[in-house]
C-alpha cells in the first residue's frame, strides 16, 4: 500500500487498470452514432479520467468538441440541496448530442440536473460517462451509459478525487486507511 503524506492508501483502481478500461469506454463511446459531440466535463474531480477518456476517444476515431462546467450542491444530504452552476460551458448544445463525463455517480442528483439543463437547452440527447458508479447512494433516478467501474460504498480519493483538496493527484483510485 503506498504512503502519500503520511497516510496508508489501499489501492482500488491501479492506474493500469483505469487506462486500459478507459480504452474499452472509449470503443464503446465511439461505437454510437453521435450528432455533432460534445463532450462536457464536471469540474473539478472529473478533470484527469475527462482527459484521459477524451485522449482515448481520439485513439477510438471520435473528434468531439470539449467543455467544462461548474457545479455546487449546497445542502448535500438533505431533500432540499440545490444544485447550482457556478461556471457554464460556452457552446450551443442546441441539436447536439452531450456527454457528460464525470468522476463519480453516487446521488445522482448534480449529473440528473446536468443533464436536464442540456436537454432543457435542446440538446439532441445527453449520454453520460462515469469513471465509478456507486449505486448504493443514488437518490435520483439517473444511470450513467457508461462506466468504468462499480465503486464499493468507500470515500475514495486519486484520479481527480479529493479530500480537502488532497490526493487529486494520485495516479490510482484509493481508500485512504489511516496514519503511516
Amino acid at each position: 500500500m503506498p504512503i502519500v503524506r503520511g497516510k496508508v492508501i489501499d489501492v482500488l483502481f491501479s492506474a493500469s487498470t483505469i487506462a486500459a478500461r478507459n480504452l474499452e469506454l472509449a470503443k464503446d463511446i465511439a461505437a454510437r452514432d453521435y450528432r455533432d459531440l460534445l463532450v462536457i466535463s464536471v469540474l473539478k474531480g472529473s478533470f484527469i479520467f475527462a482527459a484521459d477518456l477524451i485522449r482515448a476517444m481520439h485513439d477510438a476515431g471520435l473528434a468531439p468538441e470539449v467543455e467544462f462546467i461548474s457545479l455546487s450542491t449546497y445542502g448535500a444530504g438533505t431533500e432540499a440541496g440545490e444544485v447550482r452552476v457556478l461556471r457554464d460551458i460556452e457552446s450551443d448544445v442546441r441539436d447536439r448530442d452531450v456527454l457528460l463525463v464525470d468522476d463519480i455517480l453516487e446521488s445522482g442528483k448534480t449529473l440528473k440536473f446536468a443533464r436536464d439543463v442540456m436537454l432543457s437547452r435542446g440538446a439532441h440527447g445527453v449520454s453520460i460517462a462515469v469513471l465509478l458508479d456507486k449505486t448504493m447512494r443514488r437518490k435520483a433516478d439517473l444511470s450513467a451509459d457508461f462506466i468504468g467501474f462499480q465503486c464499493p460504498d468507500y470515500f475514495v480519493v486519486g484520479y481527480g478525487m479529493d479530500v480537502g483538496h488532497t490526493f487529486r493527484e494520485l495516479p490510482f483510485v484509493g481508500v485512504v486507511k489511516g496514519d503511516a
